[in-house]
């Protein structure tokens, strides 16, 4: 043999011999190392009965439970062990039809195979989980298991608190970390959602024998592989329960916001979004129908405006104005106008006042009580006109680093999913929309100064910059959960954002104090001068903001008490007109109950007169009235259809059943031995009946 032959027998051993070491220690690894295989023998012999925990529970600041935890049960099924099933006592019960079934089933085997369990109808009612119970052993592959779910015994901050649902393959991908599988619960929105990590507890799971026939048993092992469920912790905010009622009573019949903050902590005392719904709507087997109708609602019940709503500011934006002035220098607390009911200096941009009376911006004090739109026009002309920073689009620049400083134009990462940072125009905006740098200037965007043009500003915003006011100077991002159970390690992380005191700017205690006067002298004499709290003088702003599709929004921002503040109010009311008439009363009424724990008898009768305030916008009742009148007719359609199902089959019991439908009944006999008479027989009797039924609905007709 050649030495080149012996070369390439020699290569050829070799493969060989790898490849059998390879298949060798395959085989090693899949039989004694690898479970994979054990795993799935042992799932065909083995079942798992996941027993779901308790979620942690939410507690407001008084440690009352904003919800609380109950007992359901969901049909659970396994399609590979179905075969014997009644389907027609099982779509009976649920009240489906058979195409339904298996719609079903072959959702369960995509979603989870044939061999895992999976929701078949998620959440009973008790009337129906009483029916299955006694009917379960007609039902093979299928089983009730119980699940933990949510109740909400104050019916109130349902946008807050958020709801859960089941997880679907999505959220399985996108959350592959933290082992949920199909059937599993989360929190889909709100705190549910922020703080899922802490609220979902961890499963436990119990193991049963099970036969050839897949019957189950007994307990596998003894136990000995069984799980615990642990129960999820708590969570403890600074939610005030019953402030967050009233606030919710107060917007009823409106569209709007309110907020409410502690200054000294950021804590959320309430949150409120209006319209809003009854948080229960979304628990138990009634959830879906609920939540689509809630998604399709023009009013947007399910939309939080505290965080997600944009809005211009008007004139609440004042007092930062009037900071930004005095930080720069640019006018002191005597620094006043002559106005006689407007601001025309920018030629062709006029801004009018809602006085005329002289004297009224003679100094900061009495400009900020009467809110003169003059009077922070020529303010905020003197900070972008700035000969310090060059040229107005510097200045504009500089505004803005203020601006975002006192937390407008950016998150403030409060602990709810998809909060909005609203806006404050950069120049680009404005150099597009003018067609160059050169070509604005502080004319071109006056009305910023009173709170107007691109600017726009979340309820959320405008509270917490209430509460960089009564502090002077600095804030903590306002959040809901003050501390959770047993806090680790990663919680304190989490939470220690919220505990960090931002300073703002170095602006001084005197600019500060000449901004609370005035605001002081807005209770007093100016445009809030008639909303009061009894025993509590307070600081105010009150705002009416433009609106091109309607009515003016109401606007109202304010702290009590004057000195040493313990809450900070922003209300929004669509369509409000001006900021003392909606707005205010609704601020003044929250403070009143959460520094005084009660209402006076002038603040009840109040609440009951703002409550019955209907300013919901006519295009929305419209809406309504027409989607009334379609669902109205789709019942009476429905009514109708069954009624002359009813009446059609009432009739064909009382007619009795002619030659032609007797032979349909009696199937396949041939007539007269010949095999294709029965076929002929079976066309002619179907076109007798039709034509016999024909007959019958015509007569009814008539």
């Amino acid at each position: 043999m050649s030495v080149f032959n012996q070369s390439r027998g020699r290569v050829i051993q070799i493969i060989i011999g790898a490849v059998f070491i390879v298949i060798t220690a395959q085989l090693i690894n899949l039989q004694i190392f690898s479970s994979q295989y054990k795993l799935a023998a042992e799932n065909n012999a083995i079942y798992r009965k996941i027993i779901y925990p308790d979620r942690g529970i939410i507690f407001d600041r008084k440690k009352r439970a904003l919800l609380e935890n109950t007992i359901s049960f969901d049909l659970v099924v396994t399609p590979a062990e179905t075969k014997g099933t009644d389907t027609a006592t099982l779509c009976a019960i649920l009240g489906i039809d058979t195409s339904e079934y298996k719609k079903r089933m072959l959702d369960a085997i995509f979603k989870n195979t044939r061999v895992r369990p999976s929701i078949f109808e998620p959440l009973l009612s008790p009337d129906l989980y009483a029916k299955l119970t006694e009917n379960m052993y007609k039902f093979p592959g299928f089983v009730l298991s119980e699940r933990s779910v949510r109740t909400y015994p104050f019916n109130t901050a349902a946008q807050l608190l958020g709801y859960i649902a089941e997880v679907d393959t999505a959220y399985l991908r996108k959350n592959k970390h933290l082992g949920y599988e199909m059937g599993d619960y989360a929190g889909m929105s709100g705190l549910e959602k922020t703080y899922e990590s802490v609220l979902m507890g961890q499963r436990g799971i119990k193991r049963f024998i099970r036969d050839n026939k897949s019957r189950i048993q007994g307990s596998y092992e003894n136990g000995i592989f069984d799980t615990i469920p642990i129960a999820g912790r708590n969570l403890y905010t600074s939610i005030d329960v019953e402030v967050q009622q009233l606030a919710e009573q107060l917007l009823q019949n409106k569209i709007g916001s309110a907020v409410a903050i502690n200054p000294r902590t950021g804590g959320i005392i309430s949150m409120v979004s209006s319209p809003t719904y009854n948080p229960n709507v979304l628990t138990g087997n009634a959830r879906r129908k609920n939540w689509g109708r809630m998604v399709m609602d023009t009013a947007k019940p399910m939309y939080n405006r505290a965080i997600k709503g944009q809005y211009p500011p008007g004139s609440t934006f004042k007092p930062l104005g009037a900071l930004v002035a005095l930080d720069q220098g640019l006018i002191t607390s005597d620094y006043g106008i002559g106005c006689a009911g407007g601001y025309g200096a920018c030629g062709g941009v006029y801004v009018r006042c809602e006085h005329s009376n002289a004297g009224h911006a003679a100094n900061l004090r009495l400009a900020l009580a009467n809110s003169c739109n003059s009077y922070f026009s020529d303010v905020f002309r003197k900070a972008l006109d700035n000969k310090k920073w060059g040229n107005s689009n510097q200045g504009y620049l500089k505004w803005k680093e203020y601006m975002n400083a006192f937390g407008l134009g950016r998150r403030l990462e409060v602990d709810l999913p998809s909060e909005d940072k609203a806006n404050i125009p950069d120049t680009s905006v404005y150099n597009r929309f003018f067609g160059g740098a050169r070509r604005w200037n502080s004319c071109s965007v006056l009305t910023l100064g009173i709170g107007q043009d691109k600017m726009t500003a979340t309820p959320l915003q405008m509270a917490n910059l209430m509460c960089i006011i009564a502090n002077r100077g600095y804030y903590f991002p306002p959040h809901f959960v003050d501390s959770i159970e047993n806090e680790r390690t990663e919680d304190t992380t989490l939470l220690n954002k919220y505990r960090t005191k931002h300073k703002v700017t170095n602006i001084s205690d005197r600019d500060y104090q000449a901004v609370n006067d005035g605001m002081h002298d807005v209770t007093i004499y100016g445009t809030a001068a008639h909303i009061k709290i009894p025993g509590v003088e307070y600081c105010a702003k009150t705002g009416t903001a433009q609106n091109p599709h309607g009515k003016n929004h109401s606007l109202f921002v304010a702290f009590a008490p004057k000195d040493n503040p313990r809450i900070a109010v922003a209300v929004v009311v669509e369509n409000g007109g001006y900021g003392s008439v909606a707005a205010g009363p609704i601020a003044g009424l929250i403070m009143e109950k959460y520094l005084n724990d009660t209402l006076s008898t002038a603040g009840k009768a109040t609440a009951e007169r703002i409550t019955n305030m209907d300013l919901v916008p006519q295009a929305i009742k419209n809406w309504y009235t027409r989607k009334d009148a379609e669902r109205a007719a789709r019942l009476a359609k429905l009514a109708l259809e069954e009624a002359a199902e009813k009446e059609e089959a009432e009739t064909n019991k009382e007619i009795p059943k002619n030659n032609t439908e007797a032979i349909l009944e009696q199937g396949s006999k041939p007539v007269g031995n010949k095999k294709d008479s029965t076929e002929k027989y079976k066309i002619k009797a179907a076109l007798l009946i039709s034509e016999s039924k024909k007959k019958k609905m015509e007569g009814r007709r008539q």
